[in-house]
């Protein structure tokens, strides 16, 4: 049987310790957690069967492993250190059996976006961005939709402009978008996404460093690898609607609790085909996955075993084709949620009120 295998790593030292280590994560203290991570093998999580495609009937398992490191450790060590951590799991991979490697959180991020790691290692390797962007663009649009907000009406904002996922979410928005602004870190990076817009964006596009060019936003799309949040209840409007694709997140936990008129939705989820899991609590309601994860998969089910989303910029067509191949063997944008809950329909009705008095 084919398989695949999957890397995920410590995001809240605490509580993702706790899912494997409960006692540990107990005693020890942050700090120690963070400096135990740089010397903690490589270990398997879980093993998951049976996940098989409705189109075709093909089966694979696969296996859910962790690289230690947290994720203040991933960015913080010389990328020759992650990337050492991040091969040895791969390697760890092979042995198991896999026949392509998925790279969540910030093992995609750490560097070159996984072309290091996929030099070496024998097997292919995929970061999982495509999809992770189709879903986080498609998500960002159905929740402008139920709030009521006509995207080519709106001004939209994507926050971390120049990455792979949020380069790619801005092609797929700029069709869509009555105004554009993509905000980033540095205005020569953003200067060249916006130069790749020019033919298909719907109206004008404008770029920003600073994170206040969001407060006129009716849309945002947020996806950096801060580590930290970055967009506070002060930075949005009235009756805006985000989609935090980060983890962790770029949207502070006190817009969620102080901005009853603003609705903050999870980017990048999906439907698992069948419901199916896979034999592990990392933090998401039964039957969802990360968009990253689900890419894997998806290549594994249609026996694309190649090293299909790796660099810091992704091609749309391959965001599209894999949305395509994701859909085909099952797979599904997930109902809206925030803070990994279902979005309550109430919510969004008084978010629309916010915004549409009568």
């Amino acid at each position: 049987m084919d398989a695949f295998a999957f890397i995920i790593h410590p995001l809240d030292p605490k509580t993702d310790v706790a899912r494997k280590y409960p006692t540990l994560a107990r005693i020890l203290p942050v700090s120690l957690i963070h400096f135990l991570s740089l010397y903690w093998p490589p270990l398997v999580l879980s093993h998951a069967r049976g996940i098989r495609s409705p189109a075709t009937g093909r089966e694979v398992e696969g296996w859910l492993l962790a690289c230690p490191l947290t994720a203040r450790r991933m960015v913080t060590v010389s990328p020759r250190v992650a990337y050492r951590k991040i091969i040895q799991t791969g390697r760890l991979a092979e042995r198991l059996g896999a026949r392509i490697l998925g790279l969540g959180a910030y093992t995609s991020v750490v560097g070159d976006g996984g072309l290091t790691v996929a030099r070496a290692l024998q097997i292919p390797v995929t970061t999982g961005d495509s999809y992770t962007a189709a879903l986080s663009a498609h998500t960002l649009l159905e929740a402008a939709a139920q709030v009521g907000i006509a995207p080519e009406q709106a001004t939209v904002t994507v926050v971390g402009a120049t990455g792979a996922i949020g380069g790619a979410c801005a092609q797929l928005l700029a069709p869509h978008a009555g105004r554009l602004v993509l905000v980033g870190r540095r205005m020569e990076a953003l200067t060249r996404v916006k130069s790749r817009l020019s033919d298909i964006a719907r109206g004008p596009v404008e770029i920003a460093t600073d994170i206040a060019a969001i407060r006129s936003a009716d849309l945002v799309l947020t996806t950096t690898s801060a580590g930290r949040p970055i967009i506070f209840p002060e930075h949005l409007k009235s009756g805006a609607v985000v989609c935090d694709i980060a983890r962790p997140r770029d949207v502070s936990i006190r817009v969620h609790r102080e901005r009853e008129d603003v609705l903050v939705v999870d980017g990048g989820l999906a439907e698992m085909p069948g419901g199916v899991g896979l034999g592990f609590d990392y933090g998401l309601p039964p039957g969802l996955t990360f968009g990253c994860m689900a890419e894997t998969i998806t290549l594994a089910l249609e026996g694309r075993f190649e090293d299909y989303t790796v660099g810091k910029e992704l091609d749309v067509a391959r965001v599209q084709e894999i949305a395509r191949l994701a859909a085909r063997h099952g797979f599904r944008p997930a109902p809206l949620h925030s803070l990994d809950r279902p979005l309550p329909p109430e919510r969004i009705e008084a978010v629309r009120q916010k915004r549409f008095p009568k």
